[in-house]
């Protein structure tokens, strides 16, 4: 029953980050994003509050490059008393070509019922050096994700991920942070 709340949690939080908005107004993204680079896993640093994410001490992304050219997505969230709640979709390119703007879709019973309705905007706006950092937000900025390649990020790293997201108009006041991991339990 969790599990299914989560996931409608998420179909609706996403369905909402599908607004459109100006590209004059709208976050820059990096134009191009090599999404064979990309997969792997990332761990979430920082993150506006989502209501689907409101009891995650971590959370961390899969991505792996489909041949169609699709991105699988696996999220992972452990909460403060170390239970890990899963979600599972698919990301593809918004513009056919155009890897920076992505509709993300999870697969749960509403996006079965309402076949894109649910998708959502995950607009990579920063890269790090060998693809080791991201900032990746959404055009009306009320979502941003901080990611790493590794769990934990020393300080130089974390203010330059948080310079880059205050430079495109986010609210960086407002971030969650990453629980240290060794305050959780273990998996």
């Amino acid at each position: 029953m969790k599990r299914l709340l989560v996931g409608l949690g998420a179909a609706l939080v996403l369905a909402g980050c599908s607004t459109s908005s100006s590209d004059k107004l709208a976050p820059k993204t990096v134009e191009n994003v090599d999404l064979k680079r990309y997969q792997g896993t990332w761990y979430e640093q920082a993150r506006l509050p989502m209501f689907f994410q409101r009891n995650c001490a971590q959370s961390e992304a899969h991505y792996t490059l489909q041949p169609d050219g699709n991105v699988g997505v696996l999220n992972r969230c452990q909460t403060a008393d170390g239970k890990w709640e899963e979600a599972k979709g698919t990301a593809s390119p918004q513009v056919p070509g155009k890897t920076d703007k992505l509709w993300v879709e999870f697969d749960n019973w509403v996006s079965k019922l309402l076949p894109g309705v649910t998708k959502g905007d995950y607009w990579v706006l920063y890269l790090g050096d060998g693809y080791s950092t991201a900032v990746v937000g959404n055009p009306d900025r009320r979502y941003l994700w901080l990611l790493s390649r590794k769990p934990q990020i020393d300080e130089q790293t974390r203010d330059e991920l948080l310079s880059k997201a205050q430079q495109q108009g986010y609210d960086t006041t407002r971030l969650i942070w990453r629980t240290p991991d060794a305050d959780m339990p273990k998996e």
